[in-house]
């Protein structure tokens, strides 16, 4: 199993593929035993891609102190260290997109491009759906209260509409496999109390990394409007909008070979 020790933190990750270095960050509750993930899409099949379990989560560590979004762009930092990458494009996802815009601001050498997809800036740019105010939800009620809201086009009418696909979709959501393991529901929260102070509203003019903003336009966790704010507040960033709701990644085949023509775009 691919451990990376990094001082007092052990990171669990996986690497695959052939092409430029990309980091891939991904979301809240993110861990790479759920199935596909970044390494079975287009990527996968464009990049040297290095994914892996945040502090909290998955495989990896799961200390017993409080987490902050500078802990977590250090620890990608220090991954990348660890392997021996000094630089590599980023995508973040989600959260991933929150500690990507600290990696950028924090450790601006390590990044060559740069994107930042259904994501915020916190503070004055506008914040994602806060997850902390719903953390009592499980299963299957809080599938049913989030559908609506990961994608504006599954209202009430389309689920009456779509009996067989919604109950995939809620299938799908409410599945957690290993939501026994011990410290895993600690490290989700101590993660959702991170991310509900993320703020880079006032630092973000200070990334002078390419950047592609992306994001679906039928997104209710990361609202398109504060996805645009983002791209505004970042010099000469990009914006693109997929057929798709916060998986648009998933829902719309365009939006990798977007991604990766971006990123390899000469500069």
């Amino acid at each position: 199993m691919p451990i990376a020790r990094l001082n007092d933190l052990s990171l669990y990750y996986e690497r695959a593929g052939t092409g430029p270095r990309l980091l891939f960050i991904s979301g809240t509750g993110g861990d790479l035993r759920n199935k596909p993930n970044v390494f079975d899409g287009p990527l996968g099949q464009a990049f040297d891609v290095l994914a892996y379990d945040q502090r909290g989560l998955g495989q990896s560590d799961k200390p017993a102190t409080d987490y902050n979004m500078a802990d977590y762009a250090d620890d990608a930092a220090a991954l990348m260290t660890a392997i021996g990458w000094d630089r590599a494009h980023v995508i973040g996802v989600s959260f991933g997109g929150m500690v990507a815009q600290e990696l950028a601001l924090r450790h601006p050498e390590r990044v060559e491009r740069l994107v930042l997809a259904c994501t915020s800036p916190g503070g004055a740019g506008g914040a994602s759906f806060p997850f902390h105010e719903i953390e009592d939800l499980k299963g299957e009620a809080r599938a049913r209260h989030m559908l609506p809201i990961s994608d504006t086009r599954m209202d009430a009418a389309w689920a009456e509409a779509n009996p067989e696909r919604f109950a995939q979709a809620l299938a799908m959501s409410s599945a957690d496999p290993f939501a026994h393991e011990p410290g895993r529901a600690e490290g989700a929260h101590r993660q959702l109390e991170a991310r509900r102070h993320h703020d880079t509203w006032d630092r973000l003019p200070q990334i002078r990394i390419p950047t592609l903003v992306a994001g679906g336009s039928f997104d209710g966790i990361a609202l398109p409007e504060t996805l645009t704010r983002l791209a505004e507040r970042i010099p000469e960033a990009e914006l693109q909008f997929f057929k798709g709701g916060h998986m648009f990644m998933v829902q719309d085949r365009t939006s990798g070979p977007a991604m990766i023509e971006f990123l390899t775009r000469e500069a």
